[in-house]
């Protein structure tokens, strides 16, 4: 429905004209608490603004309630919910800002247009596990999913509306207060144990969502909330009219018991086999071709004119209104032992293809190599001795980077590893972050150089040609990568267990460790070849080292509880300057590179940010089809990021638009999000990049339009 102007009688029809910074143009809708209106920002950007009722900005417990949805929302912040711009739940009025989607909520679809046919009911179903699997991976619980809470976006449903329960939807009451929920769509432990309401429950509420879409009605159905309160508790629920392919996996979420309901990812194992063919990819938008006007550049050159902007959450589902507690109309209606050396060249062969048969002036073509099928996970890559050294589940290979040809393959133990494998004293350096066992291949061939045992419960990482392992106390071993041998261990002064952190170009490695309150980091610069400290300092904030240029460190501060990111820090330890670039709105488990004298920034929320810490502010942002992406990379001309669906961006790094996007390969497990995407590989003029299918590619980075 098109947005309306202002209605409404007394003190509620005078509402404040700004909300902060954004203009409050027209209402959008009214709910039991508070009114969300569209505004845009001063970029011209819309937005839903929920202003809160006068009544309950004055009740010091609805603002807690308040504070919590904001901070859920942000957590949250991911594919199939809107985006939180900013909030002030301090604010006379408090107020929560979130990206504006046009489409109907489900409850107002079902009353217009009727029951929805089984097809769009099992992408809806598909929709709403994915949702919750995204909401309850980051610790939240909805506690009230309901078909107004539904927003149908043209590219997806969206799950609107974190923490608050409105004193009109929610009439029953506890012993402990108003019952949270709304109980048609409520779980049976929801009235017989409020205290113990976990992730369970949301998926009671999918089943009963599902109903009202396939009849209109839920399957407990009554005027009075106590008689449906009863009929959850006790009775067995009304299904007919539901689809014969979907209703035992409706009673299923129906369960009375919590432990009997399927998770979010067994409903979408479920869902594949009623129907192949749903969709459940994320949108992925065409490349644009009427050319944007560029943002206006920053007069001070040096290097800080990234391409970019904020990303959108996992495919594109932010339009909406995320947090939005209302019932808000038409617009709304918004993660051993090593083997042998494993199989040669020879035994396996990995298909190569030309991805776009763009070809650059010295003869480079795109490729793409299965060397890695059949494993699981996205492969891990690094650059080092002109090969392209590359991990995936149980094996570690190299590819020529001139055409992709499987150089060799070493088979290793099936492993978690948090990065890929790297080149250290000359040798390949698997990095596994389990196993008895650590061991250095000959990048020639593949086959063992040396093996030694590595305690467990020790954390490792390469710097240089060193190979630091800290152990569980806290002492650190400095190995030579060359050749295996411990060249010295002791405990780092300052820091009670180090991990380490190092970045390309830097000789040094970096621990930080925070205060036990979050209000301070200490710093500490090691030499890895003989663990003497460097330089240590304590620095404001809850820090994370994600870069180091010409003797400074990059830090990104961040939020202790809720690990949100709100400010860029750049730490000189020649002069012992700091200086601290806020981000105008925090992000979301942001990860971070640098180049030159910028800080490139992607949330999880799809949030790409350009810092340049000489000019002392944001240069530009963009808003991406990715969630959860990689960390960005960057080069003179381009910011690089990949998504978890195998697609790789191009980012102009002056002006901050998109340029270029491959094809997406994402693999037989679609349904399940990765839990890390590696970051793409730049090497001279190819970018490399990895796929959830095995896929491994190459393109040329000056030409992303033809990718």
């Amino acid at each position: 429905m098109a947005p309306q102007g202002n209605t409404g009688a007394g003190a509620e029809a005078e509402l404040p004209e700004y909300a902060g910074h954004y203009r409050l143009e027209s209402c959008l809708g009214s709910g039991g608490m508070g009114v969300v209106h569209l505004a845009r920002s001063t970029s011209g950007m819309k937005l839903a603004v929920k202003v809160v009722h006068a009544d309950f900005a004055k009740d010091p417990e609805f603002r807690g309630r308040f504070r919590q949805e904001v901070a859920a929302a942000r957590r949250v912040s991911g594919a199939f919910t809107a985006s939180v711009v900013d909030a002030d739940p301090e604010a006379e009025r408090p107020w929560m800002a979130t990206l504006f989607i046009p489409g109907p909520t489900l409850a107002e679809q079902v009353k217009r247009n009727g029951p929805m046919p089984p097809a769009e009911l099992r992408r809806l179903m598909a929709g709403l596990a994915e949702a919750l699997r995204d909401i309850h991976r980051v610790g939240v619980v909805h506690r009230d999913l309901k078909p107004s809470n539904v927003l149908l976006a043209e590219d997806g449903p969206k799950v609107i509306d974190f923490g608050i329960s409105r004193p009109k939807d929610s009439e029953l009451r506890t012993e402990t207060g108003k019952l949270i929920g709304t109980p048609p769509f409520m779980a049976p432990e929801q009235f017989r144990r409020p205290r113990e309401v976990g992730p369970a429950a949301d998926v009671f509420a999918l089943g009963s969502v599902l109903v009202h879409a396939a009849t209109g009605r839920g399957p407990f159905d009554s005027d009075s909330p106590y008689v449906v309160a009863y009929q959850v508790v006790h009775d067995e629920p009304d299904l007919s009219g539901v689809p014969e392919n979907l209703a035992p996996l409706v009673l299923r979420c129906l369960a009375k018991e919590p432990e009997d309901r399927p998770t979010p990812d067994e409903l979408m194992r479920e869902l594949r086999s009623v129907a192949a063919s749903y969709d459940t990819q994320a949108f992925i938008p065409s490349q644009r071709t009427k050319r944007e006007p560029a943002p206006e550049a920053d007069p001070e050159p040096e290097q800080e004119q990234p391409p970019g902007g904020r990303r959108r959450r996992k495919a594109v589902l932010t339009a909406g209104v995320v947090g939005l507690a209302l019932v808000v109309c038409g617009a709304l209606a918004s993660v051993q032992l090593l083997g042998n050396h494993g199989a040669t060249a020879e035994e396996t062969t990995p298909s190569k293809s030309s991805a776009s048969g763009a070809t650059s002036a010295a003869g480079f073509g795109a490729w793409a190599s299965d060397a890695a099928a059949g494993k699981s996970g996205m492969p891990q890559c690094s650059y080092g001795t002109a090969q392209l050294i590359c991990a995936r589940s149980g094996s570690v290979f190299a590819l020529d980077p001139d055409d992709g040809k499987l150089l060799w393959k070493h088979s290793v133990a099936a492993s978690q590893r948090s990065g890929p494998p790297v080149l250290a004293g000359g040798l390949v350096q698997p990095l596994l972050d389990q196993g008895p066992r650590l061991e250095a291949l000959d990048p020639a061939s593949g086959k063992p150089s040396w093996q030694r045992k590595m305690p467990a419960h020790t954390s490792l990482r390469a710097v240089g040609g060193m190979l630091l392992l800290t152990h569980a106390d806290g002492t650190v071993t400095g190995v030579d990568g060359a050749t295996g041998e411990t060249k010295w261990e002791h405990r780092i002064a300052g820091q009670s267990r180090p991990y380490f952190g190092s970045f390309t170009g830097d000789p040094l490695a970096y621990a930080t460790g925070p205060s036990a309150d979050g209000s301070s980091t200490r710093v500490t610069a090691v030499d890895p070849a003989t663990g003497a400290v460097r330089w240590d300092a304590s620095l404001k904030g809850n820090l994370e080292a994600v870069g180091a240029q010409d003797g400074s460190v990059f830090l990104l501060a961040t939020d202790p509880v809720y690990g949100d990111t709100d400010a860029v820090v750049r730490y000189d330890p020649a002069d012992e300057s700091t200086r601290r670039v806020a981000l105008p709105v925090a992000r979301p488990d942001a990860r971070a590179s640098v180049h030159g004298n910028v800080v490139y920034l992607l949330a999880a929320d799809g949030a790409l940010d350009a810092v340049g810490m000489k000019a002392g502010k944001r240069l530009w942002h963009l808003e991406t089809s990715v969630s959860r992406g990689s960390e960005p990379v960057a080069d003179d001309a381009h910011v690089y990021l990949a998504a978890g669906d195998g697609r790789l961006l191009a980012v102009d790094a002056r002006t901050g638009r998109l340029v270029g996007q491959t094809p997406a390969r994402p693999g037989a497990n679609s349904g399940q999000v990765a839990a890390t995407v590696p970051r793409p590989v730049v090497a001279g003029t190819r970018v490399y990049a990895t796929a959830p299918d095995g896929t491994v590619f190459a393109v040329n980075s000056r030409k992303p339009a033809a990718w």
